[in-house]
């Protein structure tokens, strides 16, 4: 696992990472979903975006079997996962839940 990665889910903000490839449709239309929850929720998240297959070790250590997978962590223990295309709606609710 690379400790860049590491650092940024061992934070104590939240952070939504999105494991993804490239050549997945359903990945594409996700890129610009998780652009209007940043714009929506500012520094409250950090979003990451992991291509399993360039980053294997990281989608072999969460098993991460399809993709889009969404995960977000605080503090290094994950709080939820989500396999899936969702609305912004869907994720933002998602966070602010989490976040209390």
């Amino acid at each position: 696992m690379d400790d860049k990665f590491d650092n940024i889910i061992n934070s104590d903000k939240l952070v939504l990472v999105d494991f993804f490839a490239a050549w997945c449709g359903p990945c594409q239309m996700l890129g610009p979903i998780l652009k209007q929850v940043k714009d929506n929720l500012g520094d409250r998240v950090t979003i990451i975006k992991i291509d399993v297959d360039k980053n294997q070790a990281a989608a072999e250590h969460y098993r991460v079997r399809g993709v889009p997978t969404l995960m977000l962590f605080q503090n290094g223990k994950q709080l939820w996962r989500q396999s899936g295309v969702l609305s912004k709606e869907e994720i933002i609710r998602t966070i602010l839940e989490k976040s209390m």
